[in-house]
């Protein structure tokens, strides 16, 4: 019971570790949840994996006051991640769309697992079908030979 309290005090507090510098918060409460929402959905150029809010980078927080002026400007969430997609590349975009483009990355994951499963249940069936030490017969020179090494 501790450990699911522990949990869940981490799962509500993730927000905090969000690094916003205080100028950066928009004034409507609204408007900064829709802010923090889009960022929620880039990552930094710079900064491999890592979420645009969470990032120190110099650029994330120019990328971050970008968004947040789009919104003040009146701009839709898909017209602030089209800018930005424009200017940096699909790489800002955690979820970026299937393109044919981006297919190779798309469907490595699922190609790679098919073709391991492949040649790990060929391995197998080859495995099962050979035969095993009980199957072979000896015939009398190699009787002769082993009887002559285990009297050594």
């Amino acid at each position: 019971m501790r450990l699911v309290a522990l949990l869940l005090t981490f799962l509500l507090a993730a927000p905090a570790f969000a690094f916003i510098s205080p100028d950066e918060v928009l004034p409507d409460p609204a408007d900064e949840a829709r802010a923090r929402a889009i960022t929620a959905e880039l990552r930094c150029v710079v900064c491999r994996g890592q979420a645009l809010d969470e990032s120190e980078a110099p650029i994330a927080r120019d990328l971050r006051m970008i968004v947040r002026e789009q919104i003040v400007a009146g701009r839709s969430d898909d017209e602030i991640l089209a800018f930005l997609t424009d200017r940096y590349g699909e790489y800002v975009l955690y979820r970026p769309p299937f393109t044919l483009t981006n297919a190779a990355l798309w469907l490595a994951g699922p190609v790679l697992l098919l073709v391991g499963g492949g040649i790990a249940f060929g391995f197998v069936r080859r495995r099962a079908a050979a035969p095993g030490p009980e199957g072979t017969v000896l015939d009398e020179e190699e009787r002769g030979r082993i009887s002559r090494i285990m009297e050594e």
